[in-house]
């Protein structure tokens, strides 16, 4: 076992990533690890993190490596925001922090897991931090790719590029690591096409499995524009509820927590000095929920694109196998009702609305644009 392991698919990286923890002169202060969701950016950086701190260069088993893959260990910092950016006020104590040697390890490790949230003045406050660090201090950006990041930025970084990996090695790791299914995990792993945090939860989780089945089931039901309003609706209810529901207990137990330091806890009204730190959290907690709603109805967009794919998988007779294997009813259906070309405006409509989603137009609106685009065309 290394810490490499679970950096499934990934060969080339890995060797790159391996090379420069083995030889100091491949070793740089910057590096930008891009690839598309689910491709294992920050697993990857974690391991990376994990070798250059451990003696044995990632043995996985020592002090070094295990705190470092826990996001404990006392050199390594993890940044991953739960906003739609990473503010400013994130920013400046990591440009601080990378003047310090590392007071434990080998190195002092900063990972960004989600460098592509960096807007340009949190972005330009990381730069010179980048640009001139500290003889221990090693940067690891992560991002679906290198145009998301500040040009800045990027041109100081050296380059790793990762791929989507194959279905069957991510199945692998579900059945050797998670006990699943050899069938189930190949399943799933198709239907997350090949995201190992996805497939894991769609095996582990039927709730999951349930609400996946349900955005599929959106595209056969449009068939004109009150049924596509309806659809749209659905679809933003669930996100509103399974964003809620993944942040509230949270929400409440940091609320808690900050009452008590301030010895306000179970107190009816707060002193006019505190409120302004309660109203901070909550603020906080918004920013986090709008994250988390726009991230689970993006996801549902990917969920459709997949459909639809298949749907021009079959209208083409293409050779290739379907990413969803348990609709294949319902896809044949789908393109026997349709055109290719139709499909392809569909997948458009989709794309789009990840778009505007992604540049904050309302959810609902986005979404009802998409799914009016969905409806049966002459």
């Amino acid at each position: 076992m290394t810490v490499w392991d679970e950096v499934v698919g990934q060969e080339p990286a890995v060797e790159l990533l391996r090379g420069a923890v083995e030889d100091p002169a491949r070793m740089t202060h910057a590096w930008l690890l891009t690839g598309p969701p689910g491709s294992g950016r920050s697993t990857a950086a974690r391991a990376f993190a994990a070798a250059l701190q451990c003696a044995e260069q990632g043995c996985g088993r020592c002090h070094d490596c295990v705190t470092t893959l826990q996001g404990t260990h006392p050199d390594v910092t993890l940044v991953a925001t739960e906003g739609v950016f990473i503010r400013v006020d994130t920013a400046r104590p990591l440009v601080e922090l990378a003047q310090r040697s590392p007071s434990h390890g080998r190195w002092r490790v900063i990972v960004v897991e989600d460098a592509d949230r960096l807007n340009e003045t949190s972005g330009n406050v990381l730069l010179k931090a980048i640009e001139e660090p500290a003889p221990r201090t090693v940067w690891v950006l992560c991002a679906p790719s290198p145009q998301d990041v500040l040009v800045t930025v990027r041109s100081r970084s050296r380059h790793v590029s990762l791929r989507v990996p194959p279905v069957d090695a991510v199945a692998a790791l579900l059945v050797s690591r998670d006990g699943i299914d050899p069938t189930v995990a190949h399943v799933v792993a198709r239907a997350a096409q090949s995201h190992v945090g996805i497939a894991r939860r769609l095996a582990l989780d039927p709730a999951a499995r349930q609400r996946r089945a349900a955005v599929l089931a959106v595209a056969p039901r449009i068939r004109g524009v009150g049924d596509a309003v309806l659809a749209a609706g659905e679809l933003v209810e669930t996100a509103q509820a399974e964003a809620k529901a993944a942040t509230e207990q949270r929400d409440a137990q940091e609320k808690a927590a900050l009452l008590r330091t301030l010895g306000a806890d179970g107190a009816a009204t707060l002193p006019p000095a505190l409120r302004a730190q309660v109203r901070q959290l909550e603020e906080d907690q918004k920013r986090r929920a709008t994250r988390a709603q726009r991230d689970v109805l993006d996801r549902a967009m990917v969920d459709l694109l997949s459909l639809y794919r298949d749907v021009l998988v079959v209208q083409l007779g293409a050779d290739v196998e379907l990413v969803n294997v348990e609709e294949d009813a319902a896809i044949r259906a789908l393109a026997a009702s349709t055109s290719a070309e139709q499909t392809l405006r569909r997948m458009d409509a989709v794309g789009q609305a990840r778009t505007r989603l992604a540049g904050n137009v309302a959810p609902l609106l986005a979404v009802e644009a998409m799914a009016v685009a969905l409806r049966p065309q002459g």
